[in-house]
């Protein structure tokens, strides 16, 4: 899944369709090695633990809280407001990470006296600090906040409504297959509504300074037709749905190892 984020960002930041995923990666394990595909490792780590864990501890314990005065699950539109205002805050809260990985994985495309050269997470996160300013660890908060919005209604808010949909046909318990079936189905959704802001988030962070805001980038990624949106949909879907499975099955596992019971 490292592979396909690498190569997404790479996409997503050409100005025109010169190569696609597997012709990316190849061009980058033959200009800098197999380890090249993991730059940024310890910024996407970063990133997960920042952004992922504010998005999924907000949404599970309002979504609890609530669910306890109510009888049986949520309703979708609850769902959806509830995705959407902790995916904002956890896209916000993990925005200098998410800029960091994407400088981190953009590097080897730029010449070598461009190159930033951040050792690690940290280290990036502290030089942007002192080189270019705090504010500039949230370029792209409003496009990050907006996609943490979009991404988390697809993988929470849908896995939810999935699941609770499987089980309503009585064909399968709340099993495995059952988790599988829906995380699969949230994946797609979340992969589908978020590659749009994803290709504007990516290309507002790695920038230097040639786009006045969203908008002007928004227009400019216009100007090569309404599928410039959905550059690097293959490697984002590859992984993005293997990722959401993988977090569900694993989260529903834990649950049932925990004891810990959520209406569906």
């Amino acid at each position: 899944m490292r592979r396909e984020t690498e190569a997404r960002v790479h996409l997503q930041t050409q100005q025109e369709v010169k190569m696609r995923m597997m012709g990316m990666a190849l061009r980058v394990v033959r200009s800098d090695g197999v380890l090249a595909l993991y730059n940024g490792l310890s910024a996407s780590l970063c990133r997960q633990m920042t952004y992922s864990l504010t998005r999924f501890a907000i949404y599970e314990t309002v979504r609890d809280q609530v669910a306890q005065g109510s009888q049986g699950p949520l309703p979708f539109y609850k769902k959806v407001l509830l995705g959407s205002i902790s995916g904002c805050i956890g896209g916000f809260v993990g925005t200098p990470a998410d800029m960091v990985n994407v400088r981190m994985q953009n590097d080897m495309k730029l010449p070598a006296n461009q190159r930033r050269n951040y050792a690690h997470a940290l280290d990036g996160l502290y030089r942007v600090a002192r080189e270019e300013g705090l504010k500039k660890l949230f370029s792209g908060a409003t496009m990050a906040s907006s996609r943490g919005m979009l991404v988390t209604v697809g993988q929470l808010s849908c896995y939810d409504q999935a699941k609770q949909l499987v089980l309503s046909t009585g064909y399968l318990s709340d099993s495995i297959v059952t988790h599988f079936v829906a995380s699969f189905i949230a994946g797609g959704c979340a992969t589908f509504l978020c590659q749009p802001l994803d290709v504007l988030k990516t290309r507002l962070m790695n920038s230097r300074g040639e786009y006045q805001g969203v908008i002007h980038c928004a227009m400019e990624t216009a100007k090569l037709g309404p599928l410039a949106f959905y550059k690097g949909l293959l490697p984002a879907g590859i992984r993005l749905m293997p990722h959401t499975v993988l977090t569900f099955v694993f989260l529903e596992q834990l649950r049932k190892h925990f004891g810990i019971k959520v209406p569906s």
